[in-house]
Order: C-alpha cells, then sequence, then structure tokens
C-alpha cells in the first residue's frame, strides 16, 4: 500500500502547550500559525511578538492570548474523552491532511490511531438524498473498504450517514465541524459511537465545547478533502456545501470522482456539472481504486517541525514599507506575489507586515495567495 518517509514532527509536552496556545489565540488561523513559526522559529517565540505584531498592525485592542492553565486544561479535558491532539506528522495525524497548505497545526484525534494513517477516499453528497443515491453511497463506501480503503466523510445527514454506516466494517473517519463534544447533527451521536467502537475514528480541529456555525462547515470540508486521496460526490445541487469540498479537493491536488445523475434531478445538476468540468465520472469503486492506485506508490513527504536555527532573519518592516503595503490592498483580493513586485519589498517584509494586520484582524485570506484587507475593523 502507500509509502510513508519517516514522520519530522514529534512535540514534547512543553511545545504541545505552546502550540495549542498559539493556535488558540485570537486571529491566528492555521496558515498565520504556519508563518509565525516559519519566521520566529518557535511556537514559544511567536507568542512573545503577539501583542507587538497586533499593535503594529493597528489593532485597536489585543486579542486574547490562550494562557498555559487554559491550554493544560483543554489538553486534560481531550485525554478523558480519548481526544489526542496531534501536530503534522504524528502518528495519528492523517498524513496527506498534513501536506495542504493550511494543515490543522493542533488536531484533535479519537478512535483507532492506525485508521487515520490508512490510504482515504472521502465520500460526500446531499443531506436530502435520493433513494437511488443513498444506495449507490452504501455500496460504493462498503466496495471501496473491502478493497483496503478507509471512508471519510462529515457525519451528515443523508450521503455521509450512508457511506459511514457502509463503511463500519471496513473503517471510517468522521470529520467534525464542532468540537468532539458537540456533535452534529445531534441525532448522530449514536453514529459516532458505532464508528467509535468499530475502531474507525474521528477528527475535528475545533476545541472541546465549540458548537459548529455556519461557517465551520467549510472548514470541515477542507479537512474531507485534505485527509484523503480523493473525494466522491455522490450528489449535489447546484448550490449544495459538498461542492464546497470538491474545490477543495481540486485546490489540494486531489481527485474529485462525481455519480452522474438524471437531468431532471435538481439533486444531480452538482455532479453533472462537475463531470462537465473534467471530474472522473463513477460508476463503481473500481473508477476510484485505478485512479488513485498511481498515487499511492508516491512517498509522503512530511511537514515542518520548529526549528530555531531556521529563523528568518531578514529585517522587519519599516513605517515606509508598512505604508506601502497597506496602501496597496483593499476591498478586493490580491496576490501575494503582486504585493512583493508592486511594492517593492522583499517577500519576507510583505509576509511580516501581512502577519501584523492579521493579528489585528484586519486581514482576510482568500486562499491561493490572496488576501484583502477587512475594512470592517
Amino acid at each position: 500500500m502507500e509509502r510513508q518517509t519517516p514522520v519530522p514532527t514529534r512535540l514534547t509536552d512543553a511545545q504541545r502547550i505552546d502550540w495549542l496556545r498559539l493556535i488558540r489565540s485570537d486571529n491566528v488561523g492555521p496558515r498565520t500559525f504556519r508563518s509565525l513559526v516559519n519566521h520566529y522559529g518557535s511556537a514559544r517565540a511567536a507568542l512573545e511578538r503577539l501583542p507587538e505584531l497586533a499593535r503594529r498592525g493597528g489593532a485597536s485592542r489585543l486579542g486574547r492570548i490562550c494562557s498555559i492553565e487554559d491550554a493544560e486544561r483543554e489538553i486534560a479535558a481531550s485525554r478523558r474523552i480519548g481526544v489526542m491532539l496531534l501536530a503534522p506528522g504524528e502518528h495519528g495525524y492523517p498524513p496527506r491532511l498534513a501536506l495542504i497548505d493550511d494543515p490543522p497545526p493542533i488536531l484533535g484525534v479519537r478512535g483507532a490511531p492506525d485508521v487515520h494513517m490508512r490510504p482515504t477516499i472521502g465520500i460526500v453528497g446531499s443531506r436530502n438524498a435520493s433513494g437511488a443515491g443513498l444506495k449507490f453511497a452504501q455500496t460504493i463506501a462498503h466496495d471501496l473498504g473491502e478493497a483496503g480503503f478507509v471512508i471519510a466523510s462529515g457525519l451528515a445527514r443523508g450521503i455521509d450517514q450512508a457511506a459511514h454506516r457502509a463503511s463500519l466494517s471496513g473503517g471510517t473517519v468522521a470529520v467534525l465541524a464542532g468540537g468532539h463534544d458537540r456533535i452534529y447533527p445531534p441525532e448522530h451521536e449514536s453514529l459516532l459511537d458505532a464508528i467509535l467502537a468499530a475502531n474507525g475514528g474521528a477528527i475535528s480541529e475545533m476545541q472541546l465545547g465549540h458548537s459548529p456555525r455556519a461557517r465551520d462547515f467549510p472548514r470541515r470540508n477542507r479537512l474531507i478533502a485534505g485527509t484523503a486521496l480523493g473525494v466522491l460526490i455522490v450528489e449535489a445541487a447546484h448550490r449544495s456545501g459538498s461542492l464546497i469540498t470538491a474545490r477543495f479537493a481540486n485546490e489540494q491536488g486531489r481527485e474529485v470522482f462525481a455519480v452522474p445523475g438524471s437531468p431532471l434531478d435538481p439533486r444531480a445538476a452538482g455532479t453533472n456539472d462537475l463531470i462537465k468540468q473534467g471530474a472522473t465520472l463513477t460508476t463503481s469503486a473500481a473508477d476510484i481504486i485505478n485512479a488513485v492506485t498511481p498515487i499511492m506508490a508516491r512517498p509522503i513527504e512530511l511537514p515542518f517541525e520548529e526549528d530555531d536555527s531556521g529563523r528568518d532573519e531578514s529585517r522587519e518592516p519599516e513605517d515606509s514599507d508598512r505604508a506601502r503595503i497597506v496602501g496597496l490592498l483593499g476591498p478586493s483580493p490580491i496576490g501575494i506575489d503582486d504585493l512583493v513586485r508592486l511594492s517593492d519589498s522583499s517577500p519576507a517584509v510583505v509576509r511580516t507586515v501581512l502577519l501584523e494586520l492579521e493579528l489585528a484582524g484586519r486581514l482576510d485570506r482568500h486562499g491561493a495567495g490572496l488576501v484583502s484587507l477587512n475594512w470592517d475593523r
């Protein structure tokens, strides 16, 4: 099956607290976390710089920095319900998820650690699924499980639920939009219990106690795509959230598979469009297995670890640098490479100014290296 390179990341207890504190602090998302650690060499050094960076970015008030006590409480509470808080590269952290542009620096992982390390296919689709769609999801999930694949899905009603139930014996992972103790929908708590009892697993980047909001579901969808070799969309209307999963899969270099449906059924409109756009038309598990088998032979090169020797020693931005870069930003997204060119600044200076703005809550990131100024702040 899939070959993996030796894992580089092994956090000490102190580093795990530092990493958790940094990602749980205000205005620090996965991309900002990585930029901070790359720039300052460690999470602890980045934590020391947060207040200064936010002030330089124009923050009217300093955001909350997660305390050592809060981080220790979260680690202890997670352990009590069987959740491990893992960094990319640690055993149990899905190896392909570690390769995306914005992997969770700390991921809550529950269940059998080995299930998260196996080759995975995501299956998602309509919550209001047709009977034919539910049957197909069950059939293909079962067949992929028999072939040795783990099935990842979002624990939602409809296609997600069908895929999870049909792959209990082969291995399935629920990707959660909320914390591990805030299951949505609530009636699927028993399904999650069945997944865990069958040596499956669950993952979430959210802290315990976090109830999912509308904006958390696209974040969850990026994790479904990120864990997988490819994602199968079984049914999806034109505005379905499942199409967001397909978009993330495309951006992350994953395979996208789609089940064709009747042009008279609005639940098939999105999947039929995906096929027109180049998704692999899928009518059996063999279509997926044949497409991903060559990918599985490639080694997985897992990501960064803390390294103070790699600290970016480039000069800090001057006021003139900051003014030029902020002046080029507006409500319309612009590429970071364009900012470097137009501002006549070094990439390190531009990255630092963007960090300052983000920590001040004034920057929005749009993916694909695009940023814009948040004029509401």
